[in-house]
């Protein structure tokens, strides 16, 4: 069987996206429901094409709702879109939600990580502890702190879905944000995999990647990686740096070095890991970033053509 088949996904589409946009899931209207809920919205880049998608799962009915399980540019970038084509209103977890309000994008994190994400607004928040009712279904609102301290996880515990956003992937889980900022985070994460583990889970759709219902299997990949980068943390750091790079360059699509270096140079985030990392590397935060992007060239997740930079 499909995963995309399976019983627990009745009433329910998944739009699964590259790696540069979250996967979406419709939560198709039951009863005499108002309309359908859309989970996580994209990337910017990919607003469009995620209307024309939604458009076409909704087969001309309804939107009523957008939540969103946190406030990444890869989960909300369509938002605004969305919000203008259906007049939906938006969701978010609590902590950000002043954030949103007066648009803060350093507080929003759109600002350190050289990042987009048009402006939205919000007609209410997803809190832990709530429940979310759609599509006849009664979604728990779990927090899942880690990658990122206010996200939220849905657990649909009749049908034994969850809907993890980058608290677990197939194969691993989001960088953890916090710890690149000297943050203790890495506990939570690990709390967090203890969380999924006891919940009666059968499949799992995640912010990214496929549909999977092995959830054994992949909290235990997920808690090897964990227990690589808590013994070197060294290791995740680099790593959340090369993430940084490559989400740029899908992003934009390619640019010249000089304009990679620009980039590099107003972008935060990205200064603060090599002073905590990359100095013993480079000398400057560009040098390192060059460095890194060879890296990637190397390993296949870049390429070059000239003085340009492209993303595989």
């Amino acid at each position: 069987m499909k995963h995309h088949d399976h019983p627990a996904l009745a009433g329910l589409s998944v739009l699964e996206r590259g790696w540069l946009s979250s996967n979406n899931l419709l939560i198709h209207a039951q009863g005499d429901e108002a309309g359908a809920v859309l989970v996580d919205s994209g990337h910017v880049v990919h607003a469009q094409q995620t209307v024309a998608l939604v458009t076409h799962a909704l087969k001309g009915a309804p939107l009523s709702r957008i939540v969103n399980t946190h406030l990444h540019s890869d989960h909300c970038g369509g938002n605004a879109l969305l919000q203008r084509v259906f007049a939906a209103p938006v969701f978010v977890p609590p902590g950000q939600a002043e954030a949103v309000q007066r648009w803060d994008e350093v507080a929003l994190s759109y600002a350190p990580t050289g990042q987009r994400c048009e402006r939205f607004s919000i007609a209410g928040t997803l809190s832990p502890g709530e429940v979310l009712h759609a599509g006849g279904r009664r979604f728990e609102v779990l927090a899942a702190p880690g990658h990122d301290p206010e996200s939220v996880v849905l657990f649909d515990a009749r049908h034994g879905l969850l809907i993890s956003a980058d608290a677990l992937w197939e194969n691993g889980f989001g960088v953890v944000f916090p710890e690149l900022e000297g943050e203790q985070a890495f506990d939570e994460v690990a709390a967090v995999l203890d969380m999924i583990e006891r919940l009666p889970v059968t499949l799992v759709v995640p912010g990214h990647g496929g549909v999977f219902s092995d959830v054994p299997a992949a909290i235990a990949r997920a808690r090897s990686r964990l227990a690589a980068f808590v013994s070197d943390p060294q290791r995740h750091a680099r790593y959340a740096a090369k993430v940084l790079l490559s989400y740029h360059l899908m992003e934009v699509q390619g640019e010249t070095l000089a304009q990679l270096r620009e980039w590099i140079a107003s972008t935060s985030l990205f200064a603060t890991v090599w002073r905590r990392v990359g100095q013993a590397e480079a000398a400057t935060p560009a040098e390192w970033g060059e460095a890194l992007l060879r890296e990637l060239v190397a390993s296949g997740a870049a390429r070059r053509e000239g003085e340009r930079v492209l993303a595989a």
